[in-house]
C-alpha cells in the first residue's frame, strides 16, 4: 500500500505543475502544493477523504447520486437494485446504457492493449485486447476512471471539471478537503481536482474494503474449510474445458506467483448476450452498443473484428448482483449459466424475432465467441445438464467475501431458481 501511495502522490505532483515552469526551486513548488502543517497526507487520511467524496452526494449535479447509490459498499461495491442500468443526470432520472459493474478487485486491472502477452512465461500467446477500465476498456487507470462519472450526463451529469470543484468546495467536505491539501488548495484548480482523484483512487485501493478476499473460495485455498460435495461439483464443472469451461476466462487457480485468482483474465470478449430491450436507448433499432469499438470508446470505432467485446468482469461476489452482463439483461445466476449452456442448442429461448446475437447488426456473427460451453446446433444436446448448472451456481455462491466457517446457507435452494 506504501508503494502505491508514493506513487500516487508523485503522479499529483507532476500534475499540480504550472504549464510554465516557474522561477522558484522545485522544492518551493512541491511546497506550493504540499498539504497542512509542511507534511503529506497519510494513507489513512486519503482513505478517509476519499470514502467520505464516495458516499456524498453534493458532488452531483442532481444533488442526490453519490458514487455509492451505484457502487453501494453493502453491497460489495456494485448496485443493490434490480435496475438494469441506473438513474442519473442532472435530473438524476437520466438513464445509463449500462449496468453498473462492482468495484472491487480491480487493484490489479492492467493498462488497455490490443496485443496482450501474460508473464506466465510464455509470451508467444497473443490474448488480444486486455485490460482498461469500464466495460470497453477504454480508461487507462482507476485515478482516470474516478474522473469519468463526475462528468457523465448519464451519471454524476456535472458540466466540467470547474463545476465539480465547485460543489465540492460549496459541500460539507470543503474543510476536510483543505485540511489534507492545505487551506488555498481551491486557488489552485488543478492541484484541487487531482487530489480529489488522488484520494477517490486511494479509498478504492484500500485492501480491507476492496480486496478482502474472504470469501469462502479463499478459506478453501487457505485449507481453513471444505467445500461441499455440490461445490466442488461446481469447481469441477468450472474448470473442465470440456463442461463450463469458466476458468478460461475467470481464472480461479492461485497464480505462479502465490496470488489469489481474481477470476478474470481481464480480457474483451464478444459472447452474443441477447438485447435488453427495457433499456430507454434501445428503444432505437438502429442503436447498438458494441463495446471495444463504440459507441463510448471511439479510438477502435474502424476495428470490426472487436465490435460486440466487453470487459470479462471478476466473478468475485458475482452472487450478490442483482442483473448481470454489460446490459443487465439477465437477472439470476442460474439463467446466466442456462444462457452460456444452451445459447447455440435453444437460441429461441434468448434471442427475439428469430435472429441469433440480436444486439449487435448482422454481419459481425463471426465475432461472437464459440468455445465451450458454446456451440452445438439448434435442438441439440447442451454442453450443461440442469444439476450441472446447478451445481456450478452452487459453487459461484462460495465467492462471495464475508464468509464465516459454520455458518449455514440456502445455497441449494438459491441455485435451483
Amino acid at each position: 500500500m506504501k508503494i502505491i501511495y508514493t506513487v500516487l502522490l508523485a503522479a499529483l505532483l507532476a500534475a499540480c505543475q504550472p504549464a510554465r515552469p516557474p522561477a522558484a526551486p522545485a522544492a518551493d513548488t512541491a511546497r506550493a502544493y504540499a498539504p497542512a502543517q509542511g507534511r503529506r497526507p497519510s494513507v489513512a487520511e486519503l482513505t478517509a477523504l476519499g470514502r467520505a467524496m464516495f458516499m456524498e452526494p453534493a458532488l452531483s449535479a442532481s444533488g442526490r447520486l453519490a458514487c455509492a447509490s451505484c457502487h453501494s459498499p453493502d453491497n460489495a461495491f456494485s448496485p443493490n437494485n434490480k435496475l438494469a442500468a441506473q438513474l442519473g443526470g442532472a435530473d438524476g432520472r437520466t438513464e445509463g446504457t449500462r449496468a453498473a459493474p462492482s468495484l472491487r478487485y480491480l487493484q490489479n486491472v492492467p493498462a488497455f492493449t490490443e496485443h496482450y502477452h501474460d508473464d506466465d512465461g510464455d509470451d508467444s500467446t497473443d490474448a488480444g485486447p486486455t485490460g482498461g477500465h469500464n466495460w470497453d476498456g477504454r480508461v487507462q487507470s482507476a485515478h482516470e476512471q474516478a474522473l469519468g462519472p463526475l462528468l457523465s450526463a448519464r451519471e454524476m451529469g456535472n458540466r466540467d471539471e470547474a463545476a465539480v470543484l465547485a460543489r465540492l468546495q460549496a459541500s460539507a467536505l470543503a474543510a476536510q478537503f483543505r485540511q489534507v491539501y492545505g487551506a488555498a488548495v481551491f486557488e489552485r484548480p488543478r492541484a484541487a481536482l487531482q487530489g480529489a482523484l488522488m484520494a477517490l483512487e486511494v479509498f478504492q485501493q484500500s485492501p480491507a474494503e476492496f480486496y478482502p478476499y474472504t470469501s469462502k473460495y479463499d478459506a478453501y485455498l487457505r485449507r481453513q474449510t471444505s467445500l461441499s460435495a455440490q461445490e466442488l461439483r461446481g469447481l469441477q464443472l468450472f474448470n473442465d474445458e470440456t463442461k463450463g469451461n469458466c476458468a478460461s476466462c475467470h481464472i480461479s487457480r492461485i497464480s505462479p506467483g502465490g496470488a489469489f485468482p481474481q477470476f478474470t483474465d481481464y480480457g474483451l470478449i464478444n459472447i452474443g448476450v441477447p438485447r435488453n430491450r427495457k433499456l430507454a436507448v434501445n428503444a432505437d433499432p438502429g442503436y447498438y452498443d458494441l463495446g471495444l469499438c463504440g459507441p463510448d470508446r471511439a479510438d477502435l470505432r474502424d476495428h470490426r473484428e472487436y465490435c460486440g467485446a466487453f470487459k470479462t468482469p471478476s466473478l468475485r461476489n458475482v452472487a450478490l448482483r442483482k442483473v448481470y452482463f454489460h446490459n443487465g439483461s439477465f437477472t439470476s445466476l442460474a439463467q446466466v449459466v442456462r444462457f452460456y449452456a444452451t445459447r447455440d442448442t435453444a437460441p429461441q429461448k434468448w434471442y427475439v424475432g428469430g435472429r441469433k446475437f440480436d444486439d449487435q447488426p448482422a454481419g459481425l456473427e463471426a465475432n461472437v465467441d464459440m468455445a465451450a460451453p458454446f456451440g452445438g446446433q439448434p435442438g441439440g444436446k447442451p454442453a450443461l445438464s440442469e444439476r450441472e448448472i446447478a451445481d456450478i451456481v452452487a459453487f459461484l455462491h462460495t465467492l462471495t467475501d464475508g464468509y464465516q466457517s459454520g455458518v449455514r446457507s440456502n445455497i441449494s435452494t438459491q441455485a435451483r431458481r
